[in-house]
């Protein structure tokens, strides 16, 4: 099923690596996909609150959030976006290393919608984005893009 419309990811990652990887599991996936990659905390809320360089910014569909980022740290990030009623409806997924347990609890008690570990391998990883996409993108049936008020 392809569907006609782009959909709007908006990619928190300080790794440079890591966020080229991503776009090009993306731009293999199924999906026409537009990709917006901030690299800090405070852009990444910049960007979804459209200030700045980012008054023009699309509001995403999807979330995909680094726990550890400069600036503001991914559980602020969270914390800030579902505390905010014009954005708390975007799913979030957080996209990470870690693999503590006291971290998976926290960000789902802070509400993210779902929480992988990033894995090391190469071809690991293009899976796991490609699944991302997969499930959130062909399967879940997203929030309509209103000011969620």
């Amino acid at each position: 099923m392809t569907m006609a419309k782009s959909i709007n990811i908006l990619l928190v990652e300080d790794n440079p690596g890591d966020a080229e990887l991503a776009r090009v599991a993306l731009d293999g996936g199924k999906m026409n996909n537009e990709l917006d990659v901030v690299d800090d905390g405070e852009k990444a809320m910049a960007f979804l609150r459209r200030e700045g360089p980012y008054a023009d910014a699309q509001r995403p569909d999807l979330i995909l959030l680094d726990l550890n980022l400069p600036k503001m740290d991914g559980r602020q990030v969270l914390a800030a976006i579902k505390s905010d009623e014009a954005l708390k409806r975007i799913p979030v997924v957080i996209l990470t290393t870690s693999r503590a347990e006291e971290d998976v609890l926290k960000f789902y008690n802070l509400h993210a919608n779902c929480y992988i570990t990033k894995p090391i391998d190469l071809n690991q990883f293009l899976h796991v984005v490609r699944s991302i996409e997969d499930f959130w993108l062909s399967i879940v049936v997203l929030p309509p893009k209103g000011t969620g008020k």
